[in-house]
C-alpha cells in the first residue's frame, strides 16, 4: 500500500487507510476474511478482517522520543509528547477541544528541527467516562476527521500522562468515529474500528 496525503506528499503509513484497503480487498473478493498482511512503507502490517464489521491492524511499536516539545495554536501554547509510529506525532492534552481553535493551518510545534518533514499534531481531551476525545492536524492534509497512527500515539501518551502501566486499552473518539487502541507491554499498538466502502469510482481518466 502506498498512501498519499491531500497535497500529494507520501506518508509512511495510514492506520485508517490500511483498514479501508483491507475492507475493499475482502468485500471485492481479492482477499479472504481472517488474518493477512499488507506491505507499507513502514513494513508489513498484519490485519484481522471479518466479512462485515470491525477491522483490526497491528500497527507496530509506538516509540517515545525524549525531549520536551510544545505546540501552539489559537494564541495558546501546550507542552506535549513526541512520539513516532513509523511517522511523527506531537500529542498534547487540553482541558477542552474548544480551546484549540481552527486547525486549517498547521500548529507551530517546537523544536522545529525535530520534524524536518513536518509532524501530525493531536489535541486530546480526557472525558468523564474514561474515554478520550481527539482532534488532529495531519501534515499535508490539514485537519482530518480521524488518524489511525495518531490514535495509537494518543493511546500511549495518555497512558504516560496518567502514570499507568502497560498493557493499556483506550477508546478514542475523533470526529470520524469511535476507535479502540490496545497497547501491549512492549508498546506495540493494535487499532480496531469499522471500515465501510461508500462509493466506487474510476481513476483511469485522472492518470493520463
Amino acid at each position: 500500500m502506498d498512501y498519499r496525503n491531500a497535497d500529494g506528499s507520501l506518508a509512511e503509513m495510514c492506520g485508517n487507510g490500511i483498514r479501508v484497503m483491507a475492507r475493499y480487498l475482502v468485500d471485492r473478493g481479492h482477499q479472504g476474511a481472517g488474518i493477512f498482511s499488507i506491505l507499507t512503507r513502514d513494513g508489513a502490517k498484519y490485519l484481522s478482517a471479518d466479512v462485515a464489521g470491525d477491522i483490526s491492524v497491528n500497527m507496530g511499536q509506538v516509540e517515545v522520543i525524549d525531549g520536551e516539545i510544545t505546540a501552539a495554536n489559537n494564541g495558546k501554547v501546550w507542552s506535549g509528547y513526541n512520539l513516532n509510529i513509523g511517522n511523527p506525532h506531537a500529542v498534547v492534552f487540553v482541558d477542552s477541544l474548544d480551546d484549540v481553535g481552527d486547525l486549517k493551518d498547521p500548529p507551530v510545534v517546537r523544536p522545529k528541527e525535530e520534524y524536518p518533514e513536518g509532524v501530525n499534531v493531536e489535541f486530546v481531551q480526557f472525558l468523564e467516562n474514561g474515554e478520550l476525545a481527539m482532534r488532529v492536524h495531519e501534515r499535508g492534509s490539514g485537519e482530518t476527521r480521524s488518524c489511525g497512527t495518531g490514535t495509537c500515539a494518543v493511546a500511549l501518551a495518555a497512558t504516560l500522562k496518567k502514570g499507568m502501566k502497560l498493557p493499556a486499552k483506550w477508546v478514542i473518539n475523533p470526529p470520524g468515529g469511535r476507535l479502540v487502541v490496545e497497547i501491549d507491554p512492549h508498546s506495540n499498538a493494535t487499532l480496531t474500528g469499522p471500515a465501510v466502502l461508500l462509493k466506487d469510482f474510476d481513476l483511469e481518466p485522472y492518470l493520463g
